[in-house]
């Protein structure tokens, strides 16, 4: 996310931090910089233009000039702009008014709407709310089934729609349906266009007039830049639109339609989509992807994501195992499972502050698919190894690698990778283990 972006910046910012006193002269080739590195990363052009002058009308000037690391003070100053130019703070759904609150997904096909209903409907349920999924879209072939599979997925019911029934007619029968079953959040999969069109608007339009909902929400994909932002305009013009979620970000490498969105249409991104299953739905909090974008790393969205997978029971159970110096295979295993929950060992690693500079990080393409490896030897294996792995000879390593459908020498490197943990947790237990509170990893 924003790798592009982030280098570019990160080299304007190194060349600033290379003095020990920067004049008048310094800060224009250093902001001359950061505006060609936000133009390449596609943000609107009035946006770049506005922004820049906002960090200059604070880089000249006693903040800066005077500091006694100025090379800092113009980066804290760029945090902050790109944050509030973001919108400042994060806006969560807007669900007030009579129950069911009734949320509209709107967008052109291919932005990822119906996944998008999926996912807020499964982030909904974690909120404890009850959400009524509607497939409002009979034109698209298989709309209506890819929204019942996924309701199934995510554990939300949906309203049993047909493709000869008007979308209109369908919202207000599942706003009265759901009025009737107790559901308290009602999330409409509206139809889509390969492009914008009045057709489509009017339809909206009917739609909003028919169920007056609460929050209007347009899917766009970041990674078509200003077209996503274009797009953003056109649909609030028409519909006034609450907020924006923008999919695909795992795969923007750029940044322009997280940066510009806001400024443009002076309406708040509310969620990102990071990834294809139901639970890779983030809220968007600008300072903290301001920060990301500065490469300063996200560890508040990386504690929360930590705290929503993990299970405290568990991460208490194993802290007193640790403390007892019995760490098995077993646990090990969980371990790695809890990791994956979590997402990509490169979109964990890239949330850890200054993390995202080095050149090794870089470098490394880890690969998710060990972790699946590391399982499935692990399950290979019977109790009385996962639990005494010195018991693990030749012929029994041999039986293993059959089993998982890995090699000996992947077993050989896992049970090395164990050992080095154990003796790493010997060492902690020694020096007074800290404790891990609230899921916190021991990895």
């Amino acid at each position: 996310m924003f790798e592009n972006l982030t280098d570019k910046l990160n080299a304007a910012f190194k060349k600033l931090k290379g003095h020990g006193k920067l004049s008048e002269k310094n800060i224009e080739a250093g902001l001359k910089d950061v505006r060609l590195a936000l133009l390449e990363a596609d943000v609107h052009y009035k946006v770049v233009k506005g922004l820049i002058a906002a960090i200059r009308e604070r880089a000249i000037g006693q903040e800066v000039l005077s500091s006694l690391t100025p090379g800092q003070q113009v980066v804290k100053i760029v945090n902050e702009e790109l944050a509030q130019l973001m919108g400042s703070r994060h806006e969560g759904l807007c669900l007030t008014g009579a129950k069911p609150a009734v949320v509209m997904l709107v967008g052109i096909q291919g932005s990822g709407k119906t996944t998008t209903t999926g996912k807020l409907a499964k982030f909904l349920k974690g909120q404890h709310r009850r959400p009524y999924l509607v497939p409002a879209d009979p034109y698209r072939p298989a709309a209506i089934e890819q929204l019942q599979k996924i309701g199934k997925q995510s554990g939300a019911e949906v309203f049993p729609s047909t493709q000869d029934m008007d979308p209109v007619d369908i919202c207000r029968d599942a706003l009265h349906m759901a009025r009737q079953g107790g559901f308290d959040t009602l999330l409409i999969d509206t139809a889509g266009r390969l492009h914008v069109d009045e057709a489509l608007m009017a339809e909206l339009r009917q739609i909003k007039e028919t169920v007056h909902p609460s929050d209007i929400l347009l899917v766009a994909d970041a990674m078509t830049g200003q077209d996503a932002v274009n797009m953003a305009k056109a649909f609030n013009d028409a519909l006034d639109i609450g907020g924006v979620i923008l999919t695909k970000m795992e795969g923007d490498a750029r940044g322009g339609a997280a940066i510009s969105i806001k400024a443009i249409t002076s309406k708040p991104i509310r969620f990102i989509g990071v990834g294809e299953k139901l639970d890779a739905l983030e809220s968007f909090h600008p300072d903290r992807m301001a920060s990301r974008i500065l490469g300063m790393g996200d560890i508040l969205s990386l504690i929360e994501k930590a705290q929503t997978t993990i299970d405290e029971k568990k991460a208490r159970e194993l802290e007193k195992k640790l403390r007892r110096n019995e760490f098995t295979l077993e646990d090990f295993r969980d371990q790695m499972s809890q990791i994956r929950k979590m997402g990509s060992f490169e979109e964990l690693l890239a949330m850890i502050p200054g993390m995202s500079k080095l050149k090794q990080l870089k470098q490394l393409k880890v690969d998710d698919g060990e972790l699946v490896r590391i399982t499935a030897i692990i399950d290979s294996m019977t109790v009385q190894e996962r639990r005494r792995h010195n018991i693990i000879n030749a012929s029994r390593r041999k039986r293993i690698a059959m089993g998982s459908g890995t090699t000996v020498q992947e077993v050989n490197q896992l049970l090395k990778n164990y050992v080095q943990a154990h003796k790493m947790i010997k060492k902690l237990n020694k020096g007074g283990l800290p404790a891990f509170g609230r899921g916190v990893l021991p990895f």
